[in-house]
């Protein structure tokens, strides 16, 4: 028994089963979920109708992900699944889909930010005291200085973007549908959005220890 999209099989509104008036057409198949995992890349080409691929990602462990408010995309590794609106099942088999929550590797991040900006992305830490050390004997003109200042006024960074580049990862969402274009792409989760997976990654986590 294959797997099929059309409603043929459905009741209509109101319950009454509708008739077989002919089989299943080629036009109507569908395929096997991919359930994309984490590991090391691996994704398989579909030919599909009217001769075209699709790129079945089975594997992927890294990603491009787009930082909104700072205007700049870096490839990433992502980390973990943390959270899944449709099924809590997905989070705990690692399941790569699109609008999964995840954690990834914050580094390209702080990397682009520390050489964009010439300071650290966090004030805690040790980090900061050699990259002062390594920016001092670096002589700007007077252009590039004037430039790194105007800048340096916009670099305010959010106190919870803030705390998860102090742990080295930052809460992302996958916009790209792996199954289909073989790539886990998306964008770093800010403000109102950050706040709401926060809230719901809490309760999540006060609901699994009452039980």
């Amino acid at each position: 028994m294959g797997i099929s999209r059309t409603s043929r099989h459905k009741r209509s509104a109101t319950g009454a089963q509708r008739a077989h008036y002919r089989k299943k057409r080629k036009f109507e198949l569908g395929r096997q979920p991919a359930n994309t995992k984490l590991g090391a890349k691996r994704v398989h080409t579909v030919r599909v109708r009217g001769g075209n691929l699709k790129y079945r990602a089975l594997r992927l462990d890294s990603g491009n992900f787009a930082w909104g408010s700072e205007h700049t995309t870096k490839k990433t590794r992502i980390i973990s699944v943390v959270y899944n609106a449709s099924n809590n099942e997905l989070v705990r088999t690692n399941t790569l889909v699109k609008s999964a929550i995840i954690q990834v590797d914050a580094t390209p991040f702080r990397q682009w930010y520390e050489s964009h900006y010439a300071q650290p992305v966090t004030k805690k830490g040790k980090s900061s005291a050699p990259a002062d050390a390594a920016t001092e004997p670096k002589k700007l003109s007077n252009h590039a200085q004037r430039s790194l200042d105007e800048k340096k006024k916009d670099a305010k960074i959010d106190p919870l973007l803030e705390t998860q580049f102090a742990a080295g990862r930052l809460y992302a969402a996958i916009s790209s549908r792996p199954g289909q274009s073989g790539r886990a792409d998306g964008y770093i989760l800010e403000g109102k959005e950050l706040e709401f997976y926060l809230r719901k990654l809490r309760t999540g986590k006060q609901k699994h220890a009452h039980a």
